[in-house]
């Protein structure tokens, strides 16, 4: 030691700090890969631990006096190096393979501590001065010991899940070891002055170590920068494995980046900039513009979570973006990083699950209204039958064949699934229960579809219910005229529903749920409208609609 000057010994282990931590970190890479892919990292951890180990030994060489020149044989230098190479390579790749044993760790390390060694006594064999060298062979020993007993406990290191703490310490320990070993075996050396002169030119060696620690350094940043853009890599091929996208937002000037999934659901070509983050051009309307922004602006002020869903612009997709500040140790933000999924199918699904309700509730409001209707029009069907028959025997008759009429109207949309009905069928089976007198139907074959039948059907016993309980059909005398055209130009077709010989009609004070259902459903699957005429002599009911198909 009193050979060496503090500022060497502080290089030296620098140096073996970073290239035990940049080893240990890249030895992670090799969990979870199989195969070629982990010949890369496995490589890499090798050089850094075996290369930052020479970079050390051949820094604190360099700091090293024996009392006149030195120099370096060029082959055993080449050759120190690679034994502290290949005998890590060969060390992480017995440490790496499960299948060798809960054995492999000390073998691994006896071997890797060997090699370390070798790399140090074949490194001093290449120094060239003016004295001859010996050795202690206690010391010799105990470098070796330190040297397998460091490899051991660096393997041992690089197999653990390892938070950062625990690897700065691991790290350090590792340093200590490997430096202690170096002088150790250093220490050994017995050096005996003869006469030969050297040339002493060149560089001094402070620069020349300063240089070597430099240039290993930025070689070992370089690695511990590829694995963590590995990490990164790894993250994006997951999220797109599972279809979610990857972005982040760099606080500093406001940069958006984007991952190749994240561009494709928001429908951005890859040969297109990211955009400005707070006014995205993919995002399709204004409302939420304003929303997605005033949301971004809370996340990056640290006052919540980023979270929200939109539509992209142009596609009928909808994505959900979520994501959170990344702070440094400190609690200083760093970025704003987050996934975003496609959510169309689910925003469709609770888009038709209010449809549902929608309906499920119009649905139980038109049970309740056609239970309603029905009890009314038996009670207008048994009141007219009632006049009309002259014996309990002929009302028995004609009442239970009108109730039979009723229930076929019933039935033929039922029959069909209320799939596809004739519009004179459902006019027909709807009046059925009346007198033929009482009503009079005129008009082409028209061809309803399944909802369109649905709604026509409950528009028409909606009309003929009411004209049994308030219009024509209520009076013996009574008569119900349905005429109805082809089809325009357009495609649209009138039905008029006119009411004569009732009693005098008077306009309802307000709008009944009969009258909004038969305006909801011709909005609706007709897409028509109705005109409704509450004249005294009868309703005028003038309906148009467009029908899907005719025969």
């Amino acid at each position: 030691m009193d050979h060496h000057g503090v500022v060497f010994l502080l290089l030296a282990y620098a140096v073996a700090v970073l290239a035990g931590w940049t080893a240990l970190d890249l030895f992670q890479r090799l969990k979870g890969r199989q195969g070629r892919d982990r010949a890369p990292w496995l490589g890499a951890a090798a050089l850094a631990m075996g290369g930052g180990v020479w970079s050390m030994h051949f820094i604190a060489m360099l700091g090293f006096d024996p009392g006149g020149s030195v120099r370096y044989d060029p082959g055993l230098t080449l050759l120190s190096f690679i034994l502290a190479v290949a005998g890590t390579a060969g060390a992480f790749f017995a440490a790496s393979r499960e299948s060798l044993g809960k054995g492999r760790i000390p073998v691994a390390g006896v071997v890797m501590g060997l090699a370390i060694a070798a790399m140090h006594y074949v490194g001093m064999a290449a120094m060239r001065t003016t004295a001859t060298v010996g050795w202690r062979v206690e010391l010799v020993a105990a470098s070796i010991v330190i040297a397998i007993a460091a490899s051991i406990a660096a393997l041992w290191a690089s197999r653990r899940e390892t938070s950062i703490g625990w690897r700065a310490a691991a790290a350090a320990i590792l340093g200590l070891a490997v430096v202690g070993m170096h002088y150790t075996g250093m220490a050994a050396v017995h050096l005996q002055p003869i006469a030969l002169t050297m040339d002493e030119g060149g560089a001094p060696p402070l620069a020349i170590a300063i240089s070597i620690a430099a240039v290993t350094a930025v070689i070992l940043s370089i690695a511990l920068a590829a694995s963590m853009a590995d990490d990164r890599s790894r993250l994006v091929s997951v999220l797109a494995a599972a279809g979610v996208g990857y972005w982040e937002v760099n606080l500093k000037d406001r940069s958006f980046a984007l991952s190749p999934r994240a561009r494709e659901l928001i429908d951005l070509p890859r040969d297109r900039p990211d955009g400005d983050v707070m006014n995205p051009v993919w995002v399709e309307d204004d409302e939420h513009l304003a929303r997605r922004k005033a949301a971004l602006e809370a996340a990056i002020a640290g006052e919540a979570d980023y979270d929200v869903e939109y539509p992209i612009a142009g596609t009928g997709r909808w994505v959900h973006s979520r994501g959170s500040l990344i702070r440094s140790r400190s609690g200083r933000p760093l970025k704003l990083a987050g996934v975003v999924s496609d959510i169309t199918d689910r925003h469709r699904a609770h888009a038709a699950l209010e449809t549902s309700e929608r309906r499920q509730k119009l649905l139980i409001n038109e049970l309740n209204h056609r239970v309603k209707n029905t009890l009314a029009t038996l009670q207008s069907i048994a009141a007219l039958t009632a006049r009309k028959a002259t014996s309990v025997e002929e009302f028995t008759a004609q009442f239970e064949a009108r109730l039979m009429a009723l229930s076929d109207t019933h039935n033929l949309l039922t029959a069909t699934g209320w799939e596809r009905a004739m519009l004179a069928d459902l006019l027909t089976k709807e009046l059925r229960p009346y007198s033929p007198e009482q009503f009079r139907l005129t008009g082409p074959d028209l061809l309803f579809d399944s909802p369109q039948a649905l709604a026509m059907g409950m528009i028409v016993h909606e009309l003929a219910t009411n004209a049994a309980k308030h219009g024509a059909l209520s009076t013996l005398d009574g008569c119900v005229t349905a005429t109805w055209s082809e089809p325009d130009t357009d495609g649209r077709t009138t039905l008029d529903w006119i009411e004569t010989g009732g009693p005098v009609v008077a306009k309802p004070t307000r709008t009944g749920f009969g009258s909004r259902l038969i305006a909801t459903s011709l909005k609706g699957d007709l897409g028509g409208s109705a005109e409704l005429d509450y004249a005294p002599a009868g309703l005028t009911a003038r309906l148009t609609f467009r029908p899907q198909a005719r025969t």
